[in-house]
């Protein structure tokens, strides 16, 4: 909960408890603009989740665990004692507003728990502790996986991430970019080179954004660029997040994550995965089983709100592809380090 809003958003600032109130950096209008989003009940929360305006698996937790406050404080509004009843539909509605980040359902699980355990007077006061714990608990995994990650990088290297795994995709800190602040501060990373991440270019205008912000030197490149990079020498990671990790250690992030893996090693560049545990779903055995989200094609056929394809063509738009364990080195959680990740090495960091 922060008593003073902040004038405008910086890039820890995904999502905020204010007054009463979800505020969201509204992620669409970056870098243009840093302007928040003001939520006042969880199917607006949901939307916001649907639409983008809030995006990365840990940050779309905490959104959701704030939405569930909201719901509940709804819930007891409209039906008092029997509020347990009337918070289902939010709740549902909250759990399928994305399906791949599994950061989403575990979030509004673990406030499905609490709710279980309370009784019919107002939940509202439980539910938004239980929310800022989620919140809290975020912004401390990823400095913990930020030391960790650093630790793993002999350096001074240049590295390349793809996408957006920062602090505006976390709670605060980021996950891959917490490894990135971690690893700079300690001088073991020259520059960071970050792929543009078509069609929503969250490179472009996240990642970008963010490494400037922090001051680290960053060179945004096009996806395809990344395999001449390696060629040439000089990148020792390829540093990423992800949205759901099977059991085996296979990993979904954003599309082209999987392709990159495969170039860094034939360069023998090494790939980290940053990701809180939240993010490890031990109920699928391998990536196979993980639902890869597709949006609306429209997405690859215009850019900037002009056609760039010709009328009629067809086009498929995978958000998240997947990489098989194998072609990741290290996997970094708050909890430790899984170096050439299996599924008892996953069991083993899982407890």
């Amino acid at each position: 909960m922060v008593t003073n809003l902040p004038a405008a958003p910086t890039p820890d600032d995904a999502a905020l408890w204010h007054a009463g109130r979800l505020y969201l950096t509204d992620q669409r209008l970056l870098p243009e603009r840093a302007e928040f989003l003001v939520l006042d009940d969880a199917g607006s929360v949901a939307i916001a989740i649907r639409d983008m305006v809030v995006r990365g698996a840990p940050a779309i937790g905490v959104a959701a665990a704030y939405g569930v406050v909201l719901a509940g404080r709804d819930a007891y509004q409209s039906a008092g004692a029997g509020w347990k009843e009337a918070i289902r539909p939010d709740l549902d509605r909250l759990r399928e507003a994305r399906p791949t980040a599994v950061n989403l359902a575990w979030a509004v699980r673990r406030m499905a728990r609490l709710i279980a355990g309370l009784d019919g007077a107002d939940p509202a006061p439980a539910l938004l502790a239980e929310a800022l714990a989620i919140h809290e608990e975020d912004r401390a995994a990823n400095r913990r996986m930020g030391d960790l990650g650093a630790e793993l990088i002999a350096g001074p290297t240049d590295i390349i991430t793809h996408c957006n795994a920062g602090a505006i995709a976390t709670g605060g800190y980021g996950t891959a970019l917490g490894v990135v602040r971690s690893a700079y501060a300690a001088g073991k990373i020259g520059r960071v080179y970050a792929d543009e991440t078509r069609p929503w270019m969250q490179g472009a205008r996240l990642t970008a954004w963010e490494l400037m912000h922090a001051g680290i030197p960053v060179t945004l490149q096009a996806d395809g660029a990344a395999a001449s990079l390696m060629a040439g020498g000089g990148i020792g990671w390829v540093i990423v997040g992800s949205d759901r990790i099977a059991a085996n250690g296979d990993v979904a992030n954003k599309i082209g994550t999987y392709g990159l893996a495969v170039v860094a090693r034939y360069h023998g560049v090494k790939v980290m995965v940053a990701a809180p545990t939240s993010t490890v779903d031990m109920e699928l055995a391998s990536g196979t089983g993980i639902p890869i989200e597709e949006r609306d094609p429209e997405e690859l056929l215009s850019c900037g709100g002009r056609r760039l394809a010709p009328a009629g063509c067809a086009a498929r738009n995978p958000v998240f592809d997947v990489t098989p364990a194998a072609l990741v080195d290290a996997i970094v959680t708050e909890r430790g380090v899984v170096m050439a990740p299996n599924a008892a090495k996953m069991r083993a960091l899982m407890g």
